[in-house]
């Protein structure tokens, strides 16, 4: 894959074109989103603690989700007896428990992208490595990160999406080819941390 320092000043220059004040063009979706917001989402009926602390569930865009990450999240639901949801457009084999769920959806163009943004309730947390889910979801109140565990946020997610955007071109017109690195014991390590450090936030153990 092509090195992007290459390309740094030419990135600059389609940030500041793609999002000079308010609105964000998401490419993928032919829409526009406007800057990512925490919006007044009613409150949910999501289960509580016997502190009266919400379990907020986290939502997973299973569709190209690596394997380790799933079994950390499964774990981690078991634990935590924390509502995890894994959506995606086939089949998804997963251990039985009451606090793990599979969602399978129909084949489509972003079908399970807006499943997943139509459930979620701020506070949720989010699962993925799709920018555009990422952006929407973060408008809609919820903690973003992707299987590598980085963090997406109100304050990265215009530039994430910008140099998404750049990328794709770039792939495009043939000048970038081939993808991510491979899926590493670090990236492993640092997912089961930052969701350690989320539910640790956000929620506290069984027992």
């Amino acid at each position: 894959m092509a090195r992007i320092e290459p390309y740094r000043d030419v990135l600059a220059g389609v940030f500041r074109k793609s999002f000079p004040d308010k609105a964000t063009p998401n490419t993928r979706r032919n829409t526009q989103i406007t800057t990512p917001r925490l919006t007044q989402n009613p409150i949910s009926s999501h289960p509580t603690f016997s502190n009266g602390k919400t379990k907020m569930p986290i939502w997973v865009d299973a569709d190209a989700c690596p394997v380790p990450v799933k079994e950390i999240l499964c774990r981690a639901a078991e634990r935590w007896k924390i509502t995890t949801t894994f959506i995606a457009n086939h089949v998804i084999r997963l251990p039985p428990s009451p606090f793990i769920k599979a969602r399978q959806v129909m084949q489509g163009f972003d079908v399970a992208d807006n499943e997943i943004v139509e459930q979620l309730s701020q506070g949720d947390l989010v699962i993925t490595q799709d920018i555009p889910l990422a952006a929407d979801a973060i408008e809609k109140g919820a903690d973003v990160f992707n299987p590598r565990g980085v963090a997406f946020t109100r304050e990265n997610i215009r530039q994430r999406l910008a140099m998404r955007n750049f990328m794709e071109e770039m792939r495009n017109a043939g000048q970038v080819t081939g993808g991510p690195s491979e899926f590493s014991q670090s990236d492993r390590k640092h997912f089961a941390d930052q969701l350690d450090r989320w539910l640790q936030k956000n929620t506290r153990p069984s027992g």
